[in-house]
């Protein structure tokens, strides 16, 4: 038989989910489900990463939350119904786009308008967004259920009333069977509704976790977000082991005497075909100056650049002009004229209020038309450094520039960027979300307190475990460890709980650098989200973003730029005037600083691994560094000894064709 579930709870249901989507979906394949919804609370935030997933697995991904309900308004702040509940559950799901559309709408209304505890929407807003949502009537907290389990019955029916008004026959009565005593009496209730109002009914399993061994797992993840002890008797739990993702069959045998319940799952995901397009870019819109009106957005870019190019280099050489007519060519040919345009406008911008800017990080400084635009300050044909690494046709990906600015006056630039490009209302610009996860060293402590494990104790694992190993490695890598766990009952529970939720989602937050520029209002691209403490961000992270072509932009608030500008001003309060642009590269004092590895305080050449490496490499150019700064990082690290050897001794150096040979 087949089934299809329709209620699911990712991580993204932070502290309350506790399934990754990747073995969801891979535990849906297994089952032959032809499709799966997620259905997390209140927010979108997985629902790219899920959509991906599902898609290359071959299910039929159905994007959809488990929304908020407030029980009047949603702009009504207070908890007016007996049970002191603020919020009911209700089931949506997008059947196309114009569906996808109003959950990002619901969604964000819910964080932007509705927050009281929870991002709550109401039936306002449910009326005002309803095309192409199915909607189910939701757990024991959905409003129907809720209030046919306190005997209710009439309120219970003016609510379905109302649903099957708004959304007609795309509302559903949902059964759920996890044995709870009050479930029954739903079922009961709910069935009834069905005969009087002529209304479908479907079943679900309210999935928080995958397997039913992982029960325990999340009790113990509910008690981490309620700041509880697993002996805490007054402790928020569920009072079942049954909400995992069930089989087909399982879920036959709970409702084999409603078969219609079963069936209407596969209808359901029949009628949702959710396409969506990941292949188009959302640029937002450079505004040519009013003065340069006879231009269009493409020649102005190639204007500038040319501009740009002549005040670099004092002549023009053959190599430039064609390096730069490749370079304006292939920009425009994939459409980013605007966004080099944008870039510029915010680094010129910053200089001009005198905010210390970097001279560019990353594949940018490959660019010759970034350094003509005063993108960077780098000379891409001085360093025989390759466009090619940044832009790349055979590589279609949004372009991606990294910009340092000063740590203390970083904010003055977002301002400006959301003033310029936010629109009327400055809904076009916000910052993006990034999401904290509980590593191994973290979960670790967080199981220890649930389970009342003494601190010391607790520490002790936690210190075993190397930064940057997983719990597994670090039980087959690490000396000791293993035979630790396993000499100890209480230790073996610790290290099996803290397995289920290493790595999940524990909170959001905002991205320390990211900004996203929509050409629009965001909320035709994706939802919003509103932290506790009022910062509005993307519900998409960056990865998700950079899907959905949404322009990205990296805004690093550096301190040692700061630090520079702070020497600077104080060396003019002392009258030596010093231009930081005009520091020579090749000045012998300087590298001697390096080559005693006396680097501490200094940009990426502070650790003590690294001043060891300076030690040895002796570097006598920029190029050296560049070299050491390159290679210092997970993988070419291992060749630094090889590297330093050849510099030493070059006759060590093979050439993989004579072509390379200087």
């Amino acid at each position: 038989m087949s089934f299809v579930h329709l209620h699911n709870h990712t991580h993204y249901s932070l502290l309350d989910g506790a399934c990754r989507i990747d073995e969801l979906v891979e535990m849906a394949v297994r089952y032959r489900c032809p499709a799966i919804a997620i259905t997390d609370h209140g927010n979108l935030f997985g629902a790219i990463h899920f959509y991906q997933t599902a898609m290359k697995a071959g299910i039929k991904p159905i994007i959809g939350m488990e929304a908020y309900v407030a029980p009047k308004s949603r702009l009504d702040r207070t908890a007016p119904n007996k049970g002191g509940e603020n919020a009911f559950h209700l089931i949506l799901l997008a059947m196309n786009m114009a569906g996808y559309k109003n959950l990002i709408q619901l969604s964000s209304k819910g964080y932007l308008e509705g927050f009281y505890y929870k991002p709550r929407i109401d039936r306002e807003l449910l009326a005002q967004h309803h095309e192409g949502l199915i909607v189910l009537s939701s757990c024991a907290q959905g409003e129907i259920p809720y209030k046919l389990i306190h005997g209710d019955e009439k309120g219970a029916r003016e609510t379905a009333e109302f649903f099957k008004e708004v959304f007609g026959n795309r509302f559903y009565l949902e059964l759920q069977n996890h044995g709870l005593p009050e479930e029954q009496k739903a079922i009961a209730g709910l069935l009834e509704l069905q005969k009087q109002l002529d209304l479908p009914v479907v079943a679900t399993n309210d999935t928080h976790y995958l397997k039913r061994e992982h029960a325990e797992a999340h009790d113990v993840l509910l008690c981490i977000q309620t700041n509880k002890e697993l002996s805490d008797p007054n402790r928020l739990r569920f009072n079942t082991d049954q909400l995992y993702f069930k089989s087909p069959q399982e879920m036959n045998a709970l409702f084999h005497d409603i078969p219609k319940a079963l069936q209407n799952t596969l209808e359901i995901a029949e009628q949702c075909h959710l396409v969506l397009d990941f292949n188009t870019t959302h640029l937002p819109h450079f505004e040519v100056p009013p003065e340069e009106q006879d231009h269009t957005l493409e020649s102005y870019f190639e204007k500038k650049v040319w501009e740009g190019l002549h005040q670099k280099y004092s002549s023009i050489t053959p190599e430039l002009r064609n390096r730069c007519a490749y370079e304006i060519q292939l920009i425009k040919q994939m459409g980013f004229a605007g966004y080099f345009l944008i870039v510029s406008d915010i680094i010129q911008y910053a200089k001009s209020k005198k905010i210390p800017v970097g001279p560019g990080r990353g594949s940018a400084a490959g660019s010759i038309v970034a350094y003509a635009l005063g993108i960077t300050d780098v000379d891409p044909i001085q360093y025989g450094l390759l466009f090619e690494r940044f832009l790349n046709p055979e590589r279609v990906t949004m372009p991606d520039i990294d910009i340092d600015f000063c740590f203390e006056r970083r904010e003055e630039v977002i301002q400006y960027v959301k003033k310029k490009y936010g629109g009327p209302d400055n809904k076009n610009v916000t910052q993006i979300i990034t999401f904290g996860s509980m590593n191994a060293r973290a979960v670790v402590r967080d199981v220890g307190r649930v389970l009342k494990i003494p601190y010391g104790e607790v520490d002790q694992i936690a210190k075993m475990i190397p930064f940057h190993y997983s719990l597994q490695e670090t039980m087959e890598k690490v000396t000791g460890f293993k035979e630790k766990i396993e000499a100890n009952p209480v230790y073996k529970k610790l290290f099996d709980i803290a397995l289920v939720l290493e790595g999940l989602a524990r909170h959001a937050s905002t991205h320390a650098a990211g900004i996203v520029i929509a050409p629009g209002n965001l909320t035709e691209y994706l939802p919003l989200y509103k932290s506790a403490q009022g910062d509005v961000t993307t519900q998409y992270d960056m990865k998700a973003l950079e899907a959905v072509g949404l322009l990205k932009m990296d805004l690093l608030g550096l301190r040692t730029l700061t630090v520079i500008d702070h020497v600077v001003s104080m060396l003019n309060k002392r009258g030596i005037d010093l231009d930081i642009k005009k520091i020579p590269y090749n000045d012998p004092e300087t590298f001697r600083i390096f080559q005693n590895g006396e680097t501490i305080g200094i940009f990426q050449f502070e650790s003590a691994g690294m001043r060891e490496c300076l030690k040895k490499l002796k570097p006598e150019s920029i190029e050296d560094l560049t070299a050491m700064n390159a290679l210092y990082r997970p993988g070419p690290m291992e060749m630094i000894n090889d590297f330093i050897e050849r510099k030493h001794n070059p006759t060590k150096v093979q050439y993989l064709h004579p072509a390379l040979e200087p």
